[in-house]
């Protein structure tokens, strides 16, 4: 009877400790703290590694309780990634609850390749503050808004998204290894926007660079079909971009930026290349082609004579 009693005692000062330690770690941090900080949730993020942060941050006092609430609350499946104010005078409750709710900023993914009123058009769809006004600006900065996924203030005007793409753009380049190229910063960034167009697969880019750059050498037109969809723009019956090059087009299309009527790099950027395709730029491939086309199966193929390519022409049937 004695050790039953004494059995019954231990339990009771488990449960009750179990009791007080979870209470404990559900209370806030600093309860009068009056200071908010900004928490990041990355895109990927687990919920042991979110309850990490935020105990690391000092927001919760355990990351094990907040573990285990999250996980018995079904918060898990609905936290967000994003940016969250938030502060060490909330409960773990509270702060469980404002991670499954919008955040301060919103994920914009900005494709390689892209031209910039496309980016415009996702801006729109996505940023509360987005104007007509950005389209301008945005072209104006046409082959510097490097294609990433940004975490962008909700509050944000094109000023504060421009500055953040062009220093991102500004950071990749400084990993380009530029020291045997004869290009400047700026017609890498043209040759790359080509490149970004007419490539399928990053390991096609440097070779069609080194095409590219054995046509400009001898002073032989370009003849990159996506230039002249880049002048025609978006096609206003099916309102697509980058739209199929008819024959005619070859020679109707009359802009500094059709390069089958002007040799030479174009005067700007075409679209706003990724990191591959500036490599590429910056570091060709050395090649004795002059000419490439991809078959109906998306597969390129190469010539080096005109009369090589005419025949990829016939025999792939394009």
């Amino acid at each position: 009877m004695k050790k039953l009693t004494t059995v019954v005692l231990l339990l009771i000062i488990v449960f009750f400790g179990s009791f007080l330690w979870w209470k404990n770690g559900l209370f806030p941090v600093n309860s009068t703290s009056k200071e908010s900080v900004i928490f990041v949730i990355q895109k990927g993020s687990g919920l042991k590694e979110i309850a990490s942060k935020l105990e690391i941050a000092g927001l919760i006092k355990n990351r094990v309780i907040f573990f285990l609430y999250a996980r018995l609350g079904k918060f898990e499946e609905k936290i967000q990634a994003g940016d969250f104010r938030l502060s060490p005078s909330m409960t773990a409750q509270e702060i469980a609850q404002n991670l499954t709710h919008g955040t301060l900023d919103i994920w914009t993914t900005i494709p390689e390749g892209k031209r910039a009123t496309e980016i415009a058009e996702i801006l729109e769809k996505n940023m509360p503050t987005y104007q007509d006004s950005w389209k301008n600006i945005l072209v104006q900065n046409e082959g510097y808004l490097f294609p990433d996924t940004y975490l962008i203030p909700k509050d944000a005007d094109i000023g504060m998204i421009v500055k953040q793409m062009r220093e991102t753009f500004d950071q990749k380049f400084l990993t380009i290894d530029t020291n045997n190229s004869k290009l400047t910063k700026s017609q890498i960034t043209i040759l790359a926007s080509l490149i970004e167009r007419e490539a399928i697969t990053n390991a096609e880019k440097p070779i069609i660079a080194g095409i590219l750059l054995n046509r400009l050498r001898q002073e032989i037109a370009l003849q990159v079909d996506s230039t002249i969809q880049y002048a025609k723009g978006k096609n206003a019956i099916n309102k697509k971009w980058w739209e199929t090059v008819t024959l005619e087009e070859y020679k109707s299309v009359v802009s500094r930026y059709n390069t089958y009527l002007v040799t030479g790099l174009p005067p700007g950027p075409i679209s706003n290349p990724g990191l591959e395709a500036l490599r590429a730029a910056a570091n060709p491939t050395d090649t004795n082609y002059f000419y490439y086309l991809h078959d109906k199966n998306r597969q390129i193929r190469y010539a080096k004579t005109l009369q090589e390519h005419n025949a990829n022409i016939e025999k792939y049937g394009l």
